[in-house]
């Protein structure tokens, strides 16, 4: 059943007017400002959970003023798995908040209003993605998206983080311009941009051009995703703050595009009929082998994670590309998994930089007898991306290992078993170094940080548990994906 309600288009709204109005007011009052809009956004979003869970779609396509052609609109829909990616982006939008709030005090941050602002304005772009019904509209967010992150890559304005937001920005472009001409060229084959769940290019052109097309597409799209070797701009973004690096592990745009093109764009049978699953499958296995192995050879810790976020979207991109309810499941939950898992390790990796001034895991040595709370939130989520159960990354990995025997592919379940072992490779050391190794030198003791900064990490460490342990509860996001999964295929 579809029905209609400004309140997507009012959940973005809200955002938007915040990251402006960041601009002009004072310190404190930008706080209570974001917090306020942040808390504000999740009621919005959250009170949309019930109506599609009870099977609605939601639409509301904005003024015909704004129509550029009869299908060529602004539209906002919001179907469960719209609702899913913008119901994980406003709640964490409250957790980096404060942890923002908490790094700018411990920090002293320069140009705290102008990284609020980019930081809000991505939260928004994120938000509108979620919630975007066309490729059209979903453009115009993902394009926001990218310049907003621009900003935050930058803010130190070292010459270093100069590069990094110099070939950020070309990736992006670059992505940018490809996902731009596919849109185009979709239209004039299928006459129209708007998510259907069966797809809209059935019978609209030859198997090749449909072909090139679709990885026309992944071009685009895989620079967001980091699919190797479209990945080299995501390892130099670790020159940014900590929450910008927690914002980039959440809005997880490029997963989410790859999602609707195949779902939405494609459909389930036509990606069957010209057999586009496998070489995209097998894409994302390399990626998240190759990716695993390089995260084994950083000693930074930023850079490790970054490598791990690497692997770990293209788990997502498996998971679709497989086709099959249980790889669907396992690869759209792992959107929300990889977000509360990732900002658990990048809150704690920010805190122990803060508090000690260590960046590299051979300087871990007895640092949980220091900080046993931060490092028992790094544990639980590291963990969790090893995929020990009961905790969240678990719940990914088993519905994947499903997922890959469903096609008839058992070739992939390995890669999930190979990636499990290199993912403990590289995180139990500095669970081992901070846990069992005595200090090299004496470590202060009590030297968690304040609450702002402890708190967001504690909740997203007890979020790795319950997404786990209590996955199938009600009004979860396993819900979510569940309908989701049962309109696609």
């Amino acid at each position: 059943m579809i029905s209609s309600s400004i309140r997507p288009l009012l959940s973005v709204l809200i955002a938007f007017l915040a990251a402006f109005s960041i601009l002009f007011v004072k310190e404190k009052q930008r706080k209570y400002l974001v917090l306020s809009a942040s808390i504000f956004d999740s009621i919005i979003v959250i009170s949309l959970l019930p109506r599609i869970l009870r099977g609605e779609i939601i639409e509301y396509t904005v003024p015909a003023t704004l129509k550029l052609s009869p299908t060529l609109t602004l539209l906002f829909r919001v179907d469960p798995l719209g609702e899913f990616f913008a119901l994980l982006s406003t709640v964490m939008w409250v957790l980096i908040t404060l942890y923002t709030i908490g790094f700018m005090q411990e920090s002293r941050m320069r140009n705290q209003g102008r990284f609020f602002f980019a930081l809000t304005m991505a939260i928004a772009a994120g938000i509108g993605l979620g919630y975007s019904g066309n490729l059209f509209t979903f453009f115009i967010f993902y394009e926001i998206l990218a310049i907003s992150i621009y900003p935050l890559i930058i803010h130190d304005e070292t010459d270093e983080a100069m590069r990094a937001g110099r070939k950020y920005l070309l990736y992006s472009l670059f992505g940018g311009v490809v996902i731009l001409g596919s849109s185009v060229m979709t239209y004039l084959l299928a006459g129209t941009l708007s998510f259907s769940n069966n797809g809209i290019l059935q019978g609209t052109a030859s198997p090749a051009m449909l072909q090139i097309l679709f990885f026309s597409f992944i071009l685009g799209f895989g620079v967001k995703s980091a699919i190797m070797p479209l990945h080299g701009w995501l390892p130099e973004t670790m020159i940014a703050p900590i929450p910008a690096n927690a914002l980039l592990a959440t809005v997880e745009v490029g997963v989410l595009g790859i999602a609707r093109l195949v779902y939405n764009i494609y459909g389930v049978s036509l990606m069957r009929e010209l057999n586009l699953w496998l070489p995209l499958a097998y894409l994302a296995a390399i990626t998240i082998i190759i990716a695993s192995i390089y995260a084994m050879r950083q000693d930074n810790l930023k850079l490790r994670l970054a490598y791990s976020t690497i692997s770990q979207l293209s788990y997502v991109v498996l998971g679709i590309a497989l086709l099959t309810p249980s790889g669907a499941i396992g690869g759209l939950i792992h959107i929300a998994h990889q977000a509360v898992m990732k900002n658990t390790l990048f809150f704690a990796a920010g805190a122990i930089m803060l508090r000690t001034g260590k960046r590299n895991i051979s300087e871990f040595s007895g640092l949980a007898s220091s900080m046993p709370i931060t490092m028992s939130a790094f544990a639980i989520a590291a963990l969790g991306v090893i995929g020990f159960p009961p905790l969240a990354g678990f719940i990914t990995k088993w519905y994947l290992g499903l997922g890959s025997l469903e096609a008839g592919q058992p070739v992939f379940l390995v890669v999930i078993l190979l990636s499990a072992f290199l993912n403990a490779i590289y995180y139990l050391p500095p669970i081992y170094m901070a846990f069992i190794k005595k200090p090299v030198e004496p470590l202060e003791k009590n030297r968690d940080p304040p609450l702002l900064l402890l708190v967001p990490m504690i909740i997203t460490a007890i979020y790795v548990i319950v997404l786990g342990m209590l996955a199938n509860l009600p009004y979860g996001p396993l819900e979510l994906v569940h309908m989701a999964v049962q309109m696609f295929l």
